[in-house]
């Protein structure tokens, strides 16, 4: 059992015995079963066994994080979105980035950066997704360079929208440090493009950022199209974040998905870390059924 919000879930797929779970539309990243499948292009194996997993737990939707060369955990764009719907899932969205390096930063050039974009957004789009993420990006050190990082994403977002996708940010905690007394997370929101940019907020590292993510959906309401929902290791575990206030005020941050990440699990399996995650979602009366309008 799972104890969160002094609100008791049971753990595990419900059994023959138990009423069923209420169907809901809860993405997961793919990063959460790396050490099963790989991740961002590096020890690539065999998925299908594994998507289909998940699709019986009741996850509706993926977002993967294997971006490499054209190809989405070793397969072809079509191949992958083939797979990925044969067991029940929707390709919904991708984590990857190409980083500036430190002359393109100083210069302000982009262009060797948005022709990998560019093929990199086309394969997204063959792929059926509706979202490409930037996970992370590299070290910011003044003001001037996350400017620029404001403009390049800018240049991102632009090129996505112009293909049918939209383009976000994943935050960790370091965003919501001091840069020349402005916290770096409010100065990207500020100055990127709110038709071009949307934020995928990482609730758990949020909070690890000593920040309140239902302050931030107040302050920039309709930014946060993506949240990941996540815990110091399965949902719910730590107590340390607040789901039912985040939920509750998901309409207010211009929610459309929900997407479970896995940092850490408390077992040696992987799977039932997964499968607990979605049936405290399921079960937890603040989700609703479906976020996007």
């Amino acid at each position: 059992m799972i104890l969160a919000g002094g609100v008791m879930f049971s753990c595990g797929n419900a059994s023959s015995e138990t009423e069923p779970l209420p169907s809901k539309e809860i993405g997961i990243q793919l990063y959460s079963v790396r050490e099963l499948i790989g991740v961002f292009g590096q020890n690539q194996q065999n998925y299908n066994e594994v998507l289909k997993q998940l699709a019986e737990m009741g996850y509706t939707s993926i977002e993967t994080a294997s971006y490499d060369d054209g190809k989405l955990y070793g397969q072809s764009p079509a191949q992958f979105r083939k797979d990925a719907e044969a067991a029940g899932l929707e390709v919904l969205s991708s984590h990857c980035t190409t980083n500036l390096s430190d002359e393109e930063l100083a210069k302000r050039d982009f262009s060797r950066a948005l022709a990998w974009w560019d093929t990199c957004i086309a394969a997204h789009k063959e792929a059926g997704m509706k979202y490409i993420v930037a996970p992370s990006m590299r070290r910011i050190d003044n003001l001037k360079e996350l400017q620029t990082y404001c403009e390049y994403f800018n240049e991102i977002g632009a090129r996505c929208n112009a293909a049918g996708l939209k383009f976000g940010y994943h935050n960790h905690s370091k965003e919501f440090r001091k840069i020349e007394e402005n916290v770096m997370y409010d100065y990207m929101i500020e100055h990127t493009d709110p038709d071009k940019v949307f934020f995928e907020m990482d609730v758990y590292w949020a909070v690890m950022g000593q920040a309140s993510p239902v302050d931030y959906f107040n302050k920039y309401p309709g930014r946060f199209k993506l949240l990941h929902i996540k815990d110091r290791r399965e949902i719910g575990q730590s107590g340390m974040v607040g789901y039912d206030a985040i939920f509750k005020n998901a309409a207010t941050a211009g929610v459309e998905n929900i997407i479970v990440e896995i940092e850490a699990s408390s077992y040696n399996d992987i799977l039932r870390s997964v499968d607990e995650c979605i049936v405290y979602l399921r079960q937890a009366p603040f989700v609703k059924e479906s976020y996007e309008p």
